[in-house]
């Protein structure tokens, strides 16, 4: 199955893909990752993007189509895939439809821009494996320090108070029309978010199953 994921920043969206990816054993592909990791590693990509990540501001649509079209190119994707964070503009999804990517179904995690503020002010990531925590609702076993290789966590530039309200701007204002663009194509399924990931990911694979 091909599914793209979509809502707001902080919704919750590469939790689930991570769990949604190993109950249907296909890859989940988070354009996020592969541009922070570029980033990290000083790449001529990580180099043009780093300015707009800081900022809250999306990448230009020629370097995510083009990371994308890499990606699905790779065996594991033969069998399906879950896109989260591309795309994330109307022409992001005209140039994947361009490239003959037929996708099956999309979700739409719906959260208030409240809780989201919320969630994003609890996040920290590691800073040396880049593995995701919460201080609410995934904390790691100690504060402050990655269970998986024991480097310092942080808040990310992104997830800072300003920079969130920035994020959560430019998606009401580029990414939330992909809703309609989908609905229209009838491939759009909306999933209201819960606190508890389980409860979200019982609601999405019953949308995956209708």
């Amino acid at each position: 199955m091909k599914l793209i994921l979509l809502g707001a920043p902080g919704a919750g969206k590469g939790t689930q893909a991570e769990v949604i990816c190993d109950k249907l054993n296909i890859p989940a592909i988070s354009t996020g990752n592969i541009i922070r990791e570029a980033v990290k590693n000083g790449t001529e990509m990580g180099v043009k993007a780093k300015d707009f990540i800081e900022s809250g501001k999306l990448v230009p649509d020629e370097v995510i189509i083009g990371i994308i079209k890499e990606r699905l190119a790779e065996d594991d994707c033969k069998g399906g895939f879950i896109l989260d964070g591309v795309p994330r503009t109307v022409a992001q999804a005209e140039a994947l439809d361009n490239m003959g990517v037929e996708i099956d179904r999309v979700i739409d995690i719906e959260v208030s821009d409240e809780a989201i503020a919320k969630r994003l002010s609890g996040r920290r990531v590691c800073s040396a494996c880049g593995a995701s925590y919460h201080v609410d609702y995934k904390p790691s076993t100690k504060p402050d320090v990655c269970d998986r290789c024991g480097g310092a966590l942080i808040i990310r530039k992104d997830d800072e108070p300003a920079t969130v309200l920035d994020r959560l701007k430019v998606y009401h204002e580029l990414t939330e029309p992909l809703i309609d663009y989908y609905r229209a194509k009838g491939k759009l399924y909306v999933v209201q978010g819960q606190e508890e990931v389980k409860d979200t990911t019982a609601l999405i694979l019953a949308a995956l199953e209708g």
